[in-house]
């Protein structure tokens, strides 16, 4: 599952349920050892049970299905269309409760105190679902969904693991209507027990079928987890409890199973298409009621319950195929809103060429004959990366060139790449647990990390991931909900889809392939799914694999699973007698060193040339000291290239060298590191302006740096040359302040920009006529890496010509330019650049702001994604009262806090306006505090993900503190769902 990453970092968030993910009991340190392993034998030996079968189900049909399950099974499949619609007129053979059996747990869940999960405590299942067939009977206000669960005993199971099994349940959205085992039904408190969240079975036994009938109403679930209805369809979020909200089950990773059967059924008119997991086997209308229609669909790969997925809608779509490297024909479908459709065909291209790109870098090919995407406007999180049923947030499946910038596009790629690849790295091999989250989710985003890169330019993207890393990781890592990558311990599954699981972890993924080499990490990455396809495993499982495959020692290595914060990195040098000598030393909260990647690389002082390329220095203890020799002359170094390892990197003096940053800005051969040595000059300046101290000499460094590369005509990457003229983000300059002074930073940041601005007018004048020529020379719009390139290039011209507005006529002359430049827009790239310039524009530029912004909107013509685009630039607006803005557009008509997108445009884009958000009376804070209360009634998930906003109350002064704190503890007096309550609580406690 991709969280969600659009242009701005505020949109991060999660999309779970509220519930523990598993059952634990104590166990001893060996036996847990013990569990691990037999659990790891027990489903090795149904991989090896059913490998014959799904080979041959891969692109099944009917016939397939019936020669591989048992004729006793296949009832199930024969049963007339009309089953569910006999159960809920009360003449099924199986006995239906009137009142739902769970209604007085229901009423005891709501005075729950919340439990805190431990890593450690993991015990495996004594049963599990070895396969599940499910119908779902869809009317509206009322869905009955059907279940038939066959257990299989464990064989290797602990033996003090009780024999009980646990079924997961939310009875805030699922009534058990009855319960059957083998076709008898169940008595409460003899054959099985109800408490908050678990259905308990006492006396399970090998080879019984459990069958549940519930109910569940998806029209009222606004937590968007489990099946709701969203516009014109119904569909599902289950990852990582959100099946629970569905019917009774092992909602947990570790618990495979193969969903032989899932039957939907709902009217024909209405909901026409209707979607599941892997092969579509039959559909049809409905005997008794010609009105009705259904579906039923088919996957052979087990899987754990929180990727299995259904859409019932209608829904238009776009349709292309792809033959696999062996020849396999995939049928490609991609689903959407009717007026939507056109929005599709970015998304299919990007598909297909992250198919073409798994086989090719790691000769991994898709293996079912289908693979669906729907888009849905309603949704937590990014995308998610059901089998063979993808279901996308509309921000990262539609796009063109009216309505999504570049970055979309860019986005929209790599997020499709990202759920494609959870094919192999989570569907095929998932986690154990959700402790291990970031074995699926860091290794596939350093997977989409590594399609991007090759299909667009490898800096640019390292850039940017880095950017997005320092901006919000490293504040997270500094803050109360600071975790290692493999977290310890939850209170609620939801808080840690992090920043730290997704893109740390991506780090640690990419510090290996740093270690190993390219082909070492391939090797690994083919052993690691060799050993374990088709189950759930842990981090030291991939770390074994990597180590195992390459015949080296890891086990230093393995301390960045278990390690919070971000280690600092500091180094001094020497020259002597022809040898360099480089000392680094490391600081980290781990009580032994770490095995730190150092890429390190050589630049003749006198010359410029490199005389040592990128080398790998590992870093594995306190203090290590590097030596080059046989070196003619002294030579600058370039340390941490490519950013080789997510650490801060300082010189041991405590001081800048401001004069080697020139250098390298200028020479190094390493673009990261190139661009890097500028966003430290910058720095310099800023933090030097903030304290009232600017030197002449850092200007000049600077006035140097950022001339020579707005004069650079030569250059063939313009996105390299833009990122390199930008200033560091007020987020990432933040994390290097002991207390952070929001509105001081602002200004300091403003003062630096303008100051640059008005030395370089005329150059930044001329640069932007002469790309605003080019570009109007009729040629076709695309989206490649020179055009996205140029734009982007000549939007950063535009910002820095509009920062120059102090008198009337040079807001007078601002607001021309960006209204010209808002008019001729050829695609929303720069029509968004122009509208955030507008936005901002007071005084004599106050009409033009408010023409812009009205024509944006009337543009948009009710167009979701781009309203958003809308709410969001008016929330970033720099200007003084953009709070009483904000408020005034809550009420707007187009706003919602129950759609999560709309509300992070608005309100999450607020607190990222940190000068207006950090206002020193705390008007910013009371409005979040206020919001939280509303939005946490609604969609726990999205309140949890906004508390963020106040949690650092320590970082600041002690007014700003106080007044955030009191936010917190007045949230802390309320009943909280359990995802905000453990981010409150966080907050208040750490």
């Amino acid at each position: 599952m991709r969280f969600s990453q659009a242009a701005l970092t505020f949109f991060v968030w999660s999309a779970k349920s509220t519930q523990p993910a598993i059952a634990f009991a104590t166990t001893k340190p060996a036996r847990r050892g013990m569990a691990v392993a037999a659990q790891q034998q027990f489903h090795q030996q149904r991989r090896q049970r059913r490998q014959q079968q799904q080979q041959q189900q891969q692109h099944s049909s009917l016939s397939a299905l019936t020669r591989q399950c048992p004729a006793s099974s296949l009832s199930f499949l024969a049963e007339p269309a009309t089953t569910c619609l006999s159960m809920r007129g009360g003449a099924s053979s199986q006995s239906m409760s009137t009142t739902a059996l769970n209604s007085v747990v229901a009423t005891e869940e709501d005075t729950k105190a919340p439990v805190e999960v431990f890593r450690n405590d993991y015990q495996p299942l004594p049963y599990t679902v070895d396969t599940v067939r499910l119908e779902f009977d869809i009317f509206e206000g009322k869905t009955l969904v059907t279940s038939e669960m066959k257990l299989v005993a464990n064989p290797n199971k602990p033996e003090d693991l009780p024999e009980a099994l646990v079924l997961d349940g939310d009875e805030s959205s699922v009534k058990l209507m009855s319960i059957q085992i083998d076709g008898k039904d169940l008595e409460a408190d003899k054959d099985y027990t109800l408490s908050p969240g678990k259905l308990t079975i006492l006396q399970p036994t090998d080879g019984a079928t459990v069958k549940t009938v519930v109910e569940i109403v998806p029209e009222d679930n606004t937590q968007l987890s489990g099946l709701y209805r969203s516009g014109p369809m119904y569909c599902t979020q289950c990852e990582a409890m959100g099946f629970r909200r569905i019917t009774y089950f092992p909602d947990r990773p570790d618990n495979m199973s193969t969903f032989e059967s899932v039957k939907l059924t709902a009217d024909a008119k209405n909901y026409p298409v209707l979607l599941s997991n892997g092969n579509l086997i039959e559909k049809g209308t409905v005997e008794s009621d010609e009105s009705r229609h259904y579906a039923l669909w088919s996957d052979p790969f087990p899987k754990p319950s929180y990727l299995f997925a259904a859409v019932a809608g209608n829904l238009a779509s776009i349709k292309d195929d792809y033959t696999t490297s062996s020849g396999n024909k995939v049928h490609l479908e991609i689903f959407s809103e009717a007026e939507s459709v056109d929005k599709l065909h970015y998304a299919m291209d990007s598909l297909k060429r992250s198919m073409k790109w798994d086989e090719d870098r790691f000769g991994l090919e898709y293996d079912l004959g289908i693979y669906n995407i729907v888009a849905t406007s309603d949704f937590n999180m990014g995308a998610m990366e059901n089998k063979g049923l993808n279901i996308f947030n509309t921000a990262y499946v539609l796009a063109d060139q009216k309505s999504a910038t570049d970055k979309d596009f860019e986005l929209v790629e790599g997020v499709i790449g990202h759920e494609y690849f959870h094919n192999w790295t989570g569907n095929r091999v998932t986690c154990r647990d959700w402790f291990q989250l970031t074995l699926k989710e860091g290794l596939t985003v350093f997977r989409d990390q590594e399609f991007s890169s090759d299909m667009n330019s490898r800096p640019v993207n390292r850039i940017e991931n880095v950017r997005g890393l320092r901006g919000r990781q490293f504040a997270e890592d500094a803050g109360p909900m600071s975790h290692p990558i493999r977290p310890d311990s939850y209170i609620s599954m939801d808080n840690f889809y992090t920043a730290t699981v997704y893109t740390k972890g991506s780090e640690v993924i990419r510090m290996y392939q740093t270690i190993l080499g390219v082909d070492g990490f391939n090797k690994g990455m083919k052993l690691y799914f060799e050993r374990h396809d088709g189950t759930g495993v842990t981090c030291d499982d991939f770390l074994a694999a990597m180590a195992d495959a390459n015949g080296v020692d890891l086990s230093q290595f393995s301390l960045w699973y278990s390690t919070s914060g971000t280690p600092t990195v500091t180094y001094s040098s020497k020259f002597e007698d022809g040898t360099f000598s480089l000392t680094l030393s490391q600081k980290s909260k781990s009580q032994t060193p770490m095995h730190i990647p150092v890429s390190v690389g050589l630049l003749d002082k006198a010359t410029g040339e490199e005389v040592v390329s990128t080398t790998v220095l590992d870093l594995k203890e306190e203090i290590q000291t590097f030596s080059f020799d046989g070196l003619k002359g002294e030579v600058v170094p370039s340390i941490l290239r490519e950013f080789s390892a997510p650490v801060k990197l300082e010189a041991a003096t405590g001081g800048v060298d401001e004069e080697s940053l020139a250098f390298l800005a200028a020479r190094d051969t390493d673009g990261f590191n190139r661009w890097e040595s500028g966003q430290k000059l910058y720095t310099s300046l800023i933090f030097q302006t903030l304290n009232g101290e600017a030197s002449e000499k850092t200007q000049e460094f600077v006035n140097e740096a950022f001339g020579r590369t707005l004069m650079d005509k030569e250059t063939s990457d313009f996105s390299i040359q833009a990122y390199a003229l930008m200033l560091p983000s007020e987020a990432t300059l933040a994390e290097d302040m002991k207390v952070i002074d929001p509105v001081g930073l602002h200004a300091a940041c403003g003062a630096v920009k303008k100051a640059l601005a008005r030395k370089y007018k005329a150059e930044l004048l001329e640069r932007y006529n002469e790309l605003t020529a080019t570009m109007n020379e009729g040629e076709e719009f695309k989206v490649d890496a020179e055009s996205i390139g140029r734009r982007r290039l000549r939007n950063v011209f535009l910002d820095y010509l509009c920062s120059i507005k102090e008198t009337p006529e040079e807001q007078a002359a601002a607001a021309k330019l960006a209204t010209d430049h808002f008019e001729n827009a050829t695609g929303m790239t720069d029509k968004m650049a122009a509208l955030s310039a507008l936005a901002s524009m007071d005084g004599e530029g106050s009409g033009a702001r408010d023409k812009g912004i009205q024509k944006f909107y009337d543009d948009a013509n009710g167009d979701a994604l781009v309203l958003n685009k809308w709410f969001m630039t008016q929330a970033l607006a720099d200007l003084p009262d953009v709070l009483d803005r904000v408020k005034k557009l809550t009420e707007h008509p187009d706003f919602t806090y129950k759609n999560p997108n709309r509300l992070r445009s608005l309100v999450n884009a607020f607190t990222m306006n940190s000068a207006a958000f950090h206002d020193e009376e705390g008007a910013g804070y009371e409005f979040i505090g206020d919001t939280l209360e509303k939005v946490d009634q609604i969609n726990p998930q999205v309140s949890s993900r906004m508390a963020g906003c106040l949690i650092q109350w320590r970082r600041y002064d002690e007014k700003r503190g106080k007044l955030m704190k009191s936010q917190l503890e007045r949230l802390a007096s309320l009943k909280l769902s359990d995802d905000l309550f453990e981010v409150v609580n966080r907050g208040l406690k750490h």
